[in-house]
């Protein structure tokens, strides 16, 4: 029963990170939110897979930062607010129920409130520490 289980959370895990991947080819997809579901759930049944993702060049900083710190960086927030944005004004156009309308805005201007509130990486984080050396390596 155990093999099941732990397959069915890295079936879910390969999805999650799945969709995650295509989230950075479309702008209207989440790709962080994924990708954090894609470690919980490979922690449960894979943590080989968990650790992959963690340490992943891409993926690892923002999902380290968030494990480490519940941090999220600037360039996220900012893409994050701006497809929130985006959805309430597609909500405000196309959704006909004014009580709905104003409770689905209501609630994605509230998500975005509490990301915005997040905290950014710290300096003492190994993620900015990483990114910071990957910058440098860069300039040369």
């Amino acid at each position: 029963m155990s093999g099941m289980r732990n397959a069915i959370f890295v079936t879910l895990a390969a999805i999650s990170f799945a969709l995650g991947v295509i989230g950075l080819f479309l702008p209207v997809m989440p790709t962080t939110c994924f990708m954090l579901a894609a470690v919980w759930l490979a922690s449960k049944g894979s943590p080989r897979f968990a650790d992959w993702i963690r340490h992943h060049p891409r993926f690892g900083p923002p999902i380290l930062s968030w494990e480490r710190e519940r941090a999220i960086p600037k360039h996220a927030k900012i893409m994050a607010v701006i497809m929130l944005t985006v959805s309430c004004v597609i909500i405000a156009f196309t959704v006909s129920l004014l009580a709905l309308k104003v409770g689905l805005i209501l609630g994605l201007v509230a998500l975005a409130a509490w990301i915005v509130t997040r905290p950014l990486p710290s300096l003492q984080c190994p993620v900015r520490e990483l990114w910071e050396e990957k910058s440098i390596s860069e300039r040369r």
